[in-house]
């Protein structure tokens, strides 16, 4: 694979469109298997994945010439959760020509996405699903329709100079939410597989290989419901060839005629800037079988996303290539992050500080600064359950130093929760009994709602073990959800309640508490007057490319159509997940903040412009109202330790020397 302008030197690399050889193919053949489960090729990695074979050319004597898609009119996204929703949202605001439809069996979800309230927290992403699924009316003056955008804009009388200069021009809606998986199916010409692969709790390779229950149940759905050929496109994160067994149940389950093309697309989605990720993402990977016809259908899918992607970032390689790029780049985030944290524990240990360790290391070209933040350990969806999936295959493959070191990196990310656990109980004399703990933060980190392996999850049941009252305060996270992953991790919610409240507001939390603990890093906690995230770039935009919380004219566009948007709908203000204009640098009024914060969570109306610069916890508060001797642990080194100090606090830092050991 290569980007274009490079050497053409490098034949193992490829742009879009320049089909050259691609290593590792060697000719040979799949069985078919009507009842062949996704799991079994993992189970069977030991022998199938050494032997050179070629995948079944599934084109049911249709020539290769007669692939009917060369532009595409319909997709179906499969699944509505952190890949589906946003990336369907994206594609079909960046694609206005194209109908794209997000399926999902869960009602109440698919309910939310057609709300005001998305079921997702996702900086700027309601912004982008308000203009693609409502649509814009045609506000120009003089328009046939008569109607008039005068002061639709936070009841500006200068809507007409703002609709020119975000070229909004009224647009149909074209993104869908439904339950009628069946029928988005055999509309589409293109499906995207965006299905939850957990690991799995049960059977051979539980608690490290991956469960394709979801991506199986997906794959039948289309081979039953397609009624026309269509390229179908692997988006959830899958082991190495997996698109084996997907190619072999469609092939298996296909209705006459019908054929099939799969390729592979890895999402790479950060949490908090996903919106930012899909409109200028790093790269576009698309991995394809190296035949005519998917080759072919590799360039349709480019073609979708050269709408607004460069096309030196859209690069096509081998299936198995693709599959394994995405688990093998967050093995290595993943791998930085435990890096850093084993160096705290020697900065802790010895009087180094780590973000100077870090930030020295990072100058380092050859090494950057990017994901080297200590904290109490890496959490979300994707890293655990990578490493996990990577060890298996290791395993399978009889790499067994291979899976050891990849296991380690998930080991020192336990050991990181534990040890920053250990270091709490000694500064608080080695007992928590009848102590109250204020827990600041529980999603895995700032600018989402997730909190799937959050390190909150274990520090707070590591408190209740000891016995310590805990009160839990996170800006974006819905009560039920902490109570369900804490009861998930440790027991039923009547039994924690006993020691476990979830507060309204931080200082809720902190008041007479014994000890602060900072799991989250959310700007809101700080207490430093130039904190280096205060302020995020619009997404959209690539670094460097906005000073001092300025727009980019793309998202200046999206949130002004937005507005206007929400405007023929007559919706007052941005709803909960719209932080776009809630938490960031950008003006709004205060009826527009009072409104805002009507229509958030309980937990985030505090919240409500907390993004910018002015706003912080006022630490000051929190001292007057806490037990001596006051102590803050800062897991994610977000506060200004000097400063606290001075208002009487006692700061233990991740990564940083205890204050027993300070001259």
């Amino acid at each position: 694979m290569s980007r274009l302008g490079v050497s053409p030197q490098r034949p193992e690399h490829r742009v879009h469109g320049d089909f050259g050889p691609i290593p590792d193919s060697t000719p040979g053949r799949v069985k078919q298997h009507e009842d062949l489960s996704l799991n079994g090729s993992q189970a069977k990695a030991r022998g199938s994945l050494k032997d050179s074979f070629h995948l079944t050319d599934l084109t049911n004597g249709v020539d290769p010439a007669e692939f009917p898609h060369s532009a595409i009119e319909k997709c179906c996204f499969i699944g509505s959760g952190y890949v589906g929703g946003p990336t369907g949202a994206v594609v079909a605001y960046k694609n206005p020509q194209i109908q794209v439809t997000v399926v999902d069996h869960d009602a109440s979800r698919i309910e939310a996405w057609r709300s005001p309230s998305l079921p997702i927290f996702e900086p700027g992403l309601y912004d982008i699903v308000s203009v693609a699924r409502d649509g814009l009316p045609y506000c120009a003056s003089g328009s046939e329709s008569g109607q008039s955008c005068t002061g639709c804009v936070n009841g500006s009388s200068t809507s007409h100079d703002l609709l020119a200069a975000a070229h909004v021009q009224g647009r149909r809606p074209n993104l869908h939410f439904s339950t009628e998986v069946d029928k988005a199916v055999a509309d589409a010409d293109v499906i995207f597989i965006c299905v939850n692969t957990p690991t799995k709790t049960s059977g051979i390779g539980r608690g490290f290989a991956s469960d394709l229950g979801n991506l199986e149940t997906a794959t039948r759905t289309i081979a039953r419901s397609a009624i026309s050929s269509k390229i179908v496109v692997e988006k959830s994160t899958v082991p190495c060839r997996t698109a084996e067994s997907v190619r072999a149940i469609l092939e298996s389950n296909a209705q006459a005629g019908v054929f099939f093309e799969v390729l592979s697309n890895p999402e790479f989605l950060a949490e908090g800037t996903a919106v930012m990720d899909l409109l200028c993402p790093d790269r576009i990977l698309i991995g394809s079988l190296p035949s005519a016809r998917g080759r072919r259908a590799a360039t349709v899918l480019a073609k979708l996303y050269g709408h607004w992607i460069p096309q030196d970032r859209i690069i096509t390689m081998n299936l198995w290539s693709s599959e394994l790029s995405k688990i093998a780049a967050n093995a290595l985030l993943a791998q930085r992050i435990s890096s850093v944290n084993a160096l705290s524990a020697i900065c802790e240990a010895t009087g180094a500080n780590i973000d100077e360790v870090a930030f020295a290391c990072g100058l380092d070209k050859r090494i950057g600064s990017h994901m080297l933040k200590a904290g109490p350990g890496f959490g979300g969806s994707c890293f655990k359950k990578d490493l996990l999936s990577l060890v298996y295959l290791s395993e399978s493959l009889h790499l067994e130093e291979v899976a050891a070191y990849w296991k380690s990196v998930v080991t020192i990310n336990e050991y990181q929760r534990d040890r920053f656990t250990k270091r709490i109980m000694s500064c608080l004399f080695d007992t928590l009994t009848a102590k109250k703990i204020a827990v600041l933060g529980f999603a895995y980190k700032k600018d989402t709602g997730d909190t799937r392996e959050s390190a909150a999850i274990t520090l707070v049941n590591n408190f209740v073990a000891e016995r310590a009252e805990v009160a839990i305060y996170d800006p974006a996270v819905h009560e039920d959800q902490i109570w369900r992953e804490l009861a998930d991790a440790g027991g039923p919610r009547a039994s924690l309640s006993k020691l476990v409240t979830v507060s309204k507001s931080a200082y809720d939390a902190c008041h007479n508490c014994d000890a602060v603990v900072i799991v989250t890093e959310w700007d809101f906690f700080s207490n430093r007057t130039e904190h280096p995230d205060a302020v995020l770039p619009a997404f959209g935009c690539p670094p460097g490319q906005n000073v001092n919380g300025h727009l980019s004219h793309e998202s200046a566009d999206i949130r002004t159509a937005s507005r206007f948007a929400r405007c023929a709908k007559n919706e007052a203000a941005t709803p909960a997940t719209s932080v776009t204009a809630a938490f960031s640098g950008c003006e709004i009024s205060s009826s527009s903040k009072a409104a805002v914060a009507g229509s958030l969570p309980p937990a985030l109306n505090n919240g409500v412009g907390q993004r910018q610069k002015s706003a912080r916890l006022d630490w000051a508060r929190i001292a007057a109202g806490m037990k001596k001797p006051r102590i803050v642990f800062d897991g994610r080194n977000v506060v200004d330790a000097d400063h606290l100090e001075e208002l009487g606090f006692v700061v233990e830092a991740i990564g940083k020397p205890s204050r027993r050991l300070r001259g």
